[in-house]
């Protein structure tokens, strides 16, 4: 029995009877779902778009069965205003069950039902609980299911965040982007398997950051409309019952209406209610994005690490003290949280595979832990992708000096002689330069392979970055030019 520490009123079901805190809005059902799941510790509540989606899935439900006269227009006028309320932001404290629980849901469904219709009386001058007057079941959850409404939910939640999330993604590209137009003209070294390649510019670098993150903006933005097919008016398995057969497309356009979302009744409501592979076409395409950012951060670490003894070749903004030891030492702090936001996204993933996986017959029991899942890592990709942003890629810095020092010492410009002095030539000199430490340019200047003057036209940093593709072909010297 739940404690309370001051009055309390008698609610009843069809277990039994239970003490409810009179200043609460919930009820005894999620009364018994506090005591059955203290599992996550991590309330509904802490996902506002969910507490948004159910609140305008209501919103729709009663005006839907206002239209079909199975609802007193008093009553759907209430639900509706308390339902707007909500999905402003009010009242989501009395969202208090844990978002992991069994029962496909019900539970959340249940402590939505119950806030809106004590939220409801209290409007109408009645007590808390005086459920005669506007009932969480009766009225409220009227021609519904948690079989229905809360796919609906979580799937309107996670278009809310996707939304959010492609904003920050943009500004995130945007970012890249500038950098690459402020670091067009640095000449760096590009490598393979962390060996020296050919020269590149940092220019390019950040560039193809900016265009890999935008393949991912552009896959996130394809789920959207595959989350807007739902299944109201399935009810418990697909079939309808208890629901008027005009509901599923009534409530269709109210909420289509009241979210400002199309929405799309799916054509087999069976199927819809029992299946979850959207859930991991989402999951999915949310750990490409993760991967793909972690993978950038990786980059990151790496050109900047050093200062002395590392690559060196850009600086992140120092954000605070790197070691309790290490006097001066400033470690690559936002890449590293990014990091870590990909493995959770990785791993739910994992989650949504299995708990997808798991489901039996008509309708998928682990829409929870899909729901804590999915919607987790919508925010914590948001929260990284404005923080790599703001506090690490917008103060980047380009480490020029160095730069220009490995580009002058790189073997790798070799490679842009080779159409010119031959593969075999060009290999022979690129092993002289590493044990002798001599530049490339007066190796091949030596051996009388070529010019001063054409080595200098060919190894022109933007030839040897593609920036000026080689369009004019040089003729080689002869024996008598050199003699």
């Amino acid at each position: 029995m739940l404690a309370s520490p001051g009055p309390t009123r008698t609610e009843r079901d069809s277990l039994g009877e239970m003490e409810i805190p009179d200043f609460v809005l919930w009820g005894i059902h999620t009364a018994r779902a506090l005591e059955n799941f203290p599992i996550s510790r991590r309330a509904i509540s802490n996902y506002p778009d969910l507490i948004r989606a159910l609140a305008f899935v209501k919103q729709a439900a009663a005006r839907a069965n206002r239209d079909l006269g199975v609802l007193s227009a008093e009553k759907a006028h209430v639900i509706d205003q308390v339902c707007a309320r909500i999905a402003e932001g009010e009242w989501h404290d009395q969202f208090v069950v844990g978002v992991v629980q069994g029962g496909a849901g019900t539970s959340t469904n249940m402590n939505a039902n119950e806030v809106i219709a004590n939220a409801g009386l209290s409007m109408m001058g009645y007590n808390l609980g005086e459920y005669h007057a506007l009932h969480p079941i009766d009225d409220v959850n009227r021609s519904q299911s948690t079989n229905d409404v809360y796919p609906t939910a979580i799937k309107l939640a996670m278009v809310f965040g996707l939304r959010r999330l492609l904003t920050e993604h943009a500004l995130l590209i945007e970012s890249f982007a500038a950098k690459s137009r402020e670091f067009e003209n640095v000449l760096k070294v590009g490598r393979t398997q962390l060996q020296d390649a050919v020269p590149m510019t940092l220019g390019q670098e950040f560039h193809g950051f900016a265009t890999t993150l935008q393949e991912d903006s552009d896959r996130l933005g394809e789920v959207i409309p595959w989350l807007n097919e739902i299944n109201l008016g399935a009810t418990a398995i697909g079939t309808g019952i208890t629901a008027d057969p005009r509901y599923a497309e009534a409530v269709r356009r109210h909420l289509e209406e009241v979210t400002g979302i199309p929405q799309e009744t799916a054509p087999d409501l069976i199927e819809a209610t029992a299946d979850a592979g959207i859930f991991m076409t989402v999951s999915g395409t949310l750990k490409r994005a993760a991967v793909k950012l972690s993978k950038i951060c990786n980059d990151l670490r790496l050109l900047s690490s050093g200062p002395q003894a590392g690559f060196g070749e850009i600086s992140l903004p120092a954000r605070q003290a790197g070691s309790s030891i290490m006097p001066g030492k400033v470690n690559p702090v936002i890449p590293e949280v990014v990091n870590q936001v990909a493995f959770a996204v990785i791993g739910a993933d994992a989650t949504v595979t299995a708990a997808a996986e798991g489901g039996q017959l008509q309708l998928n029991a682990f829409e929870p832990v899909i729901a804590h899942s999915i919607l987790q890592s919508l925010v914590w990709m948001t929260n990284a992708c404005r923080t790599l942003r703001v506090n690490c890629i917008d103060g980047i810095t380009a480490n020029e000096a160095r730069l220009a020092m490995q580009v002058e010492s790189s073997v790798g410009v070799v490679t842009a002689l080779t159409p010119y002095i031959g593969y075999g030539a060009a290999a022979t000199l690129a092993h002289e330069a590493l044990t002798s430490n001599a530049s490339i340019s007066q190796l091949v200047v030596d051996a009388g392979l070529m010019t001063p003057e054409q080595v200098a036209k060919v190894l022109r940093p933007e030839r040897l970055s593609g920036l000026v593709p080689m369009t004019s072909v040089i003729t080689l010297p002869t024996a008598e030019d050199m003699a």
